[in-house]
């Protein structure tokens, strides 16, 4: 079980806005602190609760997440909040135990071309890698909840089809390393639906009572499409990203995660309560959008707004 369980509950769904990092891992201008700062602030007025808001990686090669301890802190501010950061290696591990964050995740690939590629470490060292931060957090005096996320959970940009079968042992194989949750990931966006709902049903039947997240890119547009599946098939953790940013840089043809707007109005309409203010989250765009306007920005919901007889409003 994990050591905080209600960091996730498993009666309701719980949205992950992860523009903050993998929305800025590919930009060529990015917000400057305190417009990242705005950002969060608003979010977290509309509703949101679950911030991933970058990386630990050095400055030099990932400028835009320098800033990533003042950006902690700035969700550490805010009841209720819950800050994420990805750490690819011992030393990003240790420096996020340094800081008030509540979750450090790390990345396991489904294909070894993708675990070279992305982390130079083969898969199994991948998993080793797992159980070494899942012990330093258990130790810690914070003890941040450790998320694993299987990326090309759903087919390989570098290596093609991956056998669901793959990603399940490796789900299995971090769940023992002691991972408190696991996420599957599209990261290329070469899933359809009739594919995520299979594995995310057998995921499910893994992983119990606790939760798993599905991470979604709308590469060929099905991301949509394919978080409605999820959701029938038992996903109850999803990813999205404000105006639908992000990419792999070590992924070829990646492009952006799933919309998070459209996400809430995907899991609303299907009588999932997220607790969000849709029109009030629609607003937030406008940070990232002036501060980075040579970037595209999707999004059905932004072309279109919200129906104006929309009875779910939170509060409603």
């Amino acid at each position: 079980m994990s050591r905080r369980p209600g960091l996730y509950p498993n009666d309701r769904v719980t949205l992950r806005e992860v523009g903050l990092r993998d929305g800025l891992q590919m930009v060529k201008s990015y917000p400057s602190t305190a417009e990242k700062q705005n950002w969060i602030a608003r979010e977290y007025a509309a509703g949101v609760r679950h911030f991933e808001i970058g990386s630990f990686l050095p400055a030099a090669r990932m400028p835009q997440f320098a800033d990533i301890r003042d950006l902690i802190a700035t969700v550490a501010g805010l009841e209720g909040a819950v800050s994420s950061a990805l750490a690819l290696n011992e030393r990003g591990a240790n420096d996020a135990l340094e800081t008030e964050l509540d979750e450090i995740v790390c990345v396991v690939s489904a294909t070894e071309e993708h675990s070279q590629a992305n982390m130079r470490r083969s898969r199994d060292e991948a998993v080793k890698l797992v159980a070494d931060i899942a012990g330093l957090a258990a130790h810690s005096s914070r003890k941040p909840f450790v998320n694993v996320g299987i990326s090309m959970a759903f087919g390989c940009s570098l290596a093609g089809a991956v056998a669901h079968r793959e990603v399940l042992q490796l789900v299995d194989a971090c769940l023992d390393a002691g991972a408190d949750i696991v996420g599957l990931a599209d990261t290329v966006g070469f899933a359809g639906p009739k594919q995520v709902a299979e594995l995310c049903t057998a995921t499910a039947r893994l992983c119990g009572d606790r939760p798993f997240i599905i991470h979604l890119h709308d590469t060929r547009g099905m991301g949509i499409a394919n978080a409605s599946a999820a959701l029938d098939a038992g996903a109850r953790v999803l990813d999205g990203s404000l105006g639908g940013l992000g990419g792999c840089p070590f992924a070829p043809g990646a492009t952006g995660n799933v919309v998070f707007e459209d996400l809430v109005f995907l899991c609303e309409s299907k009588g999932f309560a997220t607790g969000i203010d849709l029109e009030a989250l629609a607003k937030v765009r406008q940070i990232p959008e002036a501060a980075m306007p040579n970037e595209r920005f999707h999004g059905a919901l932004a072309r279109a707004g919200p129906p104006p007889n929309l009875a779910w409003r939170a509060g409603a």
